[in-house]
């Protein structure tokens, strides 16, 4: 292992462009959204809005058909609110007409938040990249680190000086990369470095720029030891960057919420996990989307004699069938066009640890049978090749789907049902253990507030009582954006003005069963099911296919209940009044 950076240089010159590239790092707080870079073009508008016409699209409800607009005109930035009824706020101040926009300013709408970036001009070094270009590779190389138990060094900078910033580009080595984030923070990616080494190679960096006059600040972390998610790990080091809270954050933030178990049906769960967790069996875990399901996989995998070895997750649905293939039993190289070297698939990584296999219910059916062979025998064959390589390994599946349902449809093999079933969990959703939603958000908040170097709020009476009617269409992981959204706009106390407005509004849920002589029971459950549907249906801007996905519907059955229920609008006539 390398003990210090190479000092040739990967380029001679960084020559200036132009104009400073401008462009938008664009969060949009939702389920199945995430991050994206928006480029301000000279002359051309980036508007945001529900309309399909706007550049960033959202369709919430708290965003207009066209909310606001930013354009750039030379060195100048505006933004521009186009009277929407929510209004757009800049640094935490609504806009009352048009405001000239400046590096690292941070914009509001609803659930979007986009920071201002100005590049230093620097451009056209082979080491300094785009946020787009350095995030994919980051998680390359959290992936390498896991499968090979290879260290990489992951810092974030802040830094505005052209020459300190031209000094650290020129004195990477050729593996090393530096990649544009919001306004004057950069992604540095130091592969095979450890934290010693580490130490010294970034503390080196740092001197040279403050050779020249500059004054970087930086943090950093090394994978997989503090962490496996290039969300968490970025996550981490712009909160410990920015709060100042730390020169350098020394884990990743995974916000577990194992201990917090008091429903009673969660207590039966979580003490029918230690009984099985050091069983072989493979385990199908049941649950809506965001219920909690791959935090019961770490309870498994923490229980079982299997916890001193590596825990490794794949989701399904995010991958197409090729790439699942070979991420799960790898491939030789030459296998396929752009197979250039033996890559390690998820099962060989997790030899004598845990596999967790996040909606399985998504897997294509030619692959469900690839799969079936491997878990009765136990050996993978890797695209490509043709040696059987054994596998110790517990697998853990996960689902939000009716797989009783899928293979009926044809659409999930009924033998692999019945070989990834040999323990089924079912995680029960946050509206029916109402006791916990207080004690996950109060964890919720104490986490996000430790992370910003700030006291943990106290919820209002209000705040609380809208938090406990909201029936949680999106479960644990939407009351935890919630709370840290919230967190971001309150002071010492979260109000229910803090919270989302689809929270806020929702009508109260209705009154517990009450069980006895003459109770309406089917009456109840059609009340609650039907405050479900109008609340994810609000969530998602009355679209069917979204809310479908969300309450883990199929959009047809959301459609049927709908009606049933007299939530969809009765059909139109051919002069547009309802027939």
């Amino acid at each position: 292992m390398p003990t210090e950076l190479a000092t040739d240089l990967v380029g001679t010159s960084l020559a200036p462009v132009d104009a400073p590239r401008a462009f938008l790092v664009v969060h949009v707080d939702l389920p199945d959204r995430g991050s994206t870079v928006v480029d301000l073009h000279d002359g051309v508008d980036v508007t945001f809005g529900r309309s399909r016409g706007a550049v960033v699209t959202v369709d919430h409800a708290s965003v207009s058909r066209l909310h606001a607009r930013v354009r750039r005109t030379g060195d100048v930035i505006e933004i521009e609110d186009l009277g929407s009824r929510n209004g757009t706020k800049v640094n935490g101040d609504k806009l009352d007409g048009p405001r000239r926009l400046t590096r690292g300013d941070e914009i509001t709408i609803g659930p979007i938040q986009a920071v201002v970036s100005v590049t230093s001009g620097l451009r056209g070094h082979p080491a300094i990249v785009d946020a787009s270009t350095g995030e994919a590779r980051l998680v390359a190389e959290i992936d390498r680190a896991v499968r090979y138990r290879r260290p990489v060094m992951v810092a974030m900078l802040r830094i505005a000086h052209d020459a300190g910033l031209e000094l650290i580009a020129r004195s990477l080595r050729a593996m090393d990369l530096l990649a544009e984030q919001a306004g004057d923070e950069y992604l540095l990616i130091l592969p095979e470095l450890d934290r010693a080494t580490g130490k010294t190679a970034l503390a080196r960096l740092l001197d040279g720029a403050r050779g020249v006059g500059a004054e970087p600040k930086a943090v950093s972390v090394v994978a997989p030891e503090d962490g496996t998610s290039a969300l968490n790990v970025v996550a981490t080091l712009r909160t410990a960057l920015r709060t100042g809270t730390s020169r350098r954050a020394t884990t990743a933030p995974t916000v577990t919420t194992g201990p917090i178990v008091i429903d009673p049906a969660m207590r039966k769960l979580y003490a029918m996990v230690e009984r099985i967790a050091d069983a072989s069996m493979t385990v199908l875990i049941l649950g809506e989307t965001g219920v909690g399901k791959e935090l019961v996989t770490e309870a498994v995998h923490r229980h079982s004699r299997r916890r001193t070895q590596p825990l490794i997750k794949l989701n399904c649905a995010a991958l197409t069938e090729t790439l699942l293939e070979s991420e799960l039993f790898g491939h030789e190289r030459g296998a396929f066009t752009g197979a250039d070297r033996k890559k390690v698939g998820f099962f060989e990584a997790a030899d004598g640890g845990t596999l967790f296999l996040d909606e399985i219910g998504e897997m294509p059916p030619s692959l469900q049978a690839k799969l079936l062979r491997v878990l009765e025998r136990r050996v993978v064959t890797r695209v490509g090749g043709t040696a059987e390589i054994p596998v110790d390994v517990r697998v853990v599946c996960a689902t939000h789907r009716d797989l009783d349902g899928e293979v009926r449809a044809g659409r999930f093999r009924q033998d692999l049902l019945y070989r990834v079933a040999g323990f089924t969990l079912m995680v029960p959703p946050l509206r029916d253990r109402t006791t916990e939603i207080m004690p996950l958000a109060e964890h919720f908040a104490r986490h996000a507030a430790d992370s910003l170097g700030r006291a943990a709020p106290v919820f209002t009476d209000d705040a609380r009582a809208a938090l406990t009617s909201y029936p949680w269409p999106g479960n644990v992981r939407e009351l935890q954006n919630a709370v840290e959204r919230a967190l971001v706009l309150c002071d010492d106390q979260i109000r229910a003005a803090d919270l989302p407005d689809h929270v806020r509004d929702a009508s109260p849920a209705p009154p517990a069963f009450a069980i006895g002589a003459g109770a309406d029971v089917r009456g109840q459950i059609a009340d609650v099911e039907r405050t479900a549907i109008a609340a994810a249906l609000a969530a998602e801007g009355d679209n069917q296919t979204r809310a479908a996905r969300r309450l883990g519907l199929s959009r047809r059955a959301l459609i049927y209940k709908m009606e049933k229920y007299g939530l969809k609008p009765p059909p139109k006539g051919p002069d547009g009044a309802p027939a």
